[in-house]
């Protein structure tokens, strides 16, 4: 009996040295998945390429609409939302450049801030 103690002793000194361990390992995992979250954030450089060429995206689907004025259309994208503003001869127009717009991968809303503009201008 008397060998028994001390095994039993060891062994709970085992488990807690283990158990600290192990809080430990946990402590540094919290801490590299905090870095690694705020690592995998965009960087405002990346926003801006991504943003420009979303709008380049748009205005190339705006080009493949047949009889769509696009000269005095321009495009603005931030973050998914597009921006349509400028003119076009006449109302079917607006409609046309806004469905090509929503149409086009990546867009997440479109406001569309077209006029129409009128004969001879």
């Amino acid at each position: 009996m008397n060998t028994r103690k001390p095994l039993a002793m060891a062994a709970g000194v085992l488990v807690v040295a283990v158990s600290m361990n192990a809080g430990i390992v946990s402590a540094y995992a919290q801490s590299s998945d905090a870095a690694a979250a705020a690592s995998a954030a965009p960087s405002a450089k990346s926003t801006k390429a991504a943003n420009r060429q979303l709008a380049r995206d748009v205005r190339k689907s705006l080009t493949k609409v047949k009889g769509l004025s696009t000269s005095n259309i321009s495009v603005r994208a931030r973050g998914g939302a597009v921006t349509l503003a400028g003119t076009v001869p006449d109302a079917a127009q607006i409609d046309q450049a806004t469905e090509a717009a929503k149409a086009t991968a990546g867009v997440t809303s479109v406001r569309n801030a077209l006029t129409i503009r009128e004969i001879g201008q």
